[in-house]
């Protein structure tokens, strides 16, 4: 792909970081689907402006914004992993002319119609998860940015938690997990470090857990979901404490998807844990299957990808032991606002890498004639 772009520096009295990015895109762009892809994407990340189809073929984006945003939505252009094929792309940084209120589509008549089909429709095949190898099995979402989102809006920061908890909110993740052959998800979202809070948030947030099982006990069976909860039970309230005990139990035979529910979870503390309960139950002879047998998640695999929501970059703790060999994938996008098209991006970046576990993959040799593989310092040494 071609792509040519300059990046100037903030000029002195420039505002708060809002900056703004113009993007040209060629190749096989102009489909309704990548507008909508593009539009939903810069919604999700709080970023305005609009894209628009141009006579020549190609297609304008025009986005203001945080600069982390704007890159992470330039990155995502760059990456060409929607139906649409990005063949040439240029960019410029600049300073707003004008200003946006919101993001749109703009539309005029006449341009070339839409070739081609709708994520939807092209189904697996398109996204590159049609093989096996490609889905990851078991995902963890670090469910960041509730109180910042919350906040933005004026709001209490349990209305973030509110809003990331709702069932038709999260659903659709659910369903996309179903829909490609992810087995396990996990979420976190109670740390062993969030007792510090504002104890008005605390109970604000175990109001949106109450309401939260709740209706888990009600939906999972009809999904034939199963649930776990992962972390400590001995510090919760004892009503979530014996509903998610008794979710657990409704949900033990379900196989279409594994829900898990990291809750006053903490890696290093669940570690401490499990030493402990090795030394409680005598055992002299620790492997790493041990240790694992002793942890929350015994039963379930290793996460193949991490996801951490609204900016951060650092796992701050979720399953340590666990995520050696995970895939990584962080988004500007706070998790109130992470919906199934922002899941299936992460999907679709996860099934492009490659995945060596500490050896060599046939993809690192593609290409590569081993016969003619050789060390310099060995060659010279047998000329003299």
């Amino acid at each position: 792909m071609k792509m040519n772009g300059r990046k100037p520096e903030l000029e002195q009295g420039s505002n708060s970081g809002e900056r703004e990015l113009k993007i040209e895109l060629w190749g096989r762009v102009q489909g309704v689907n990548f507008r909508n892809s593009i539009s939903s994407y810069a919604k999700a990340l709080d970023i305005k402006g609009y894209v628009k189809n141009r006579a020549d073929g190609s297609v304008l984006v025009i986005v203001q914004g945080q600069e982390s945003s704007l890159e992470e939505l330039l990155g995502w252009c760059q990456k060409s992993v929607f139906p649409a094929r990005v063949t040439g792309m240029s960019y410029e940084w600049r300073e707003p002319s004008e200003r946006y209120s919101g993001f749109s589509i703009r539309k005029d008549k006449g341009f070339i119609p839409d070739q081609a089909q709708s994520m939807v429709n092209l189904g697996k095949e398109v996204l590159g998860l049609s093989d096996p190898a490609k889905v990851p099995t078991h995902v963890v979402i670090v469910a960041d940015g509730n109180r910042r989102w919350a906040r933005s809006h004026g709001w209490k920061p349990w209305v973030g938690h509110r809003m990331a908890a709702q069932y038709e909110r999260v659903k659709p993740i659910f369903d996309e997990c179903k829909t490609t052959g992810v087995k396990y998800l996990s979420l976190w979202i109670w740390s062993t470090e969030n007792w510090d809070r504002d104890p008005e948030e605390i109970e604000g947030i175990f109001d949106v857990f109450r309401e939260l099982v709740h209706w888990a006990y009600e939906e999972f069976p009809k999904e034939h979901i199963r649930f776990r909860h992962i972390g400590r039970k001995d510090r919760l309230p004892e009503d979530i404490v014996r509903d998610l005990v008794a979710l657990e139990e409704r949900s033990k035979d379900f196989t279409k998807l594994n829900l898990q529910l990291c809750m006053d979870y903490g890696g290093r503390d669940e570690i401490v844990r499990a030493v402990n309960g090795m030394i409680r139950d005598g055992v002299k002879d620790v492997t790493e299957k041990t240790v694992a047998t002793y942890l929350d998640t015994n039963g379930i695999p290793d996460p193949d990808l991490v996801i951490r929501t609204s900016g951060e970059k650092r796992l701050s703790g979720i399953m340590p032991f666990q995520t050696t060999y995970s895939e990584l994938y962080f988004t500007n996008v706070p998790f109130p606002a992470f919906g199934a098209e922002e899941f299936k991006r992460a999907l679709l970046e996860y099934a492009g890498r490659v995945r060596r576990f500490g050896g060599t993959n046939t993809q690192d040799l593609k290409g590569v004639d081993v016969s003619k593989l050789y060390d310099p310092s060995k060659s010279v040494r047998a000329a003299e």
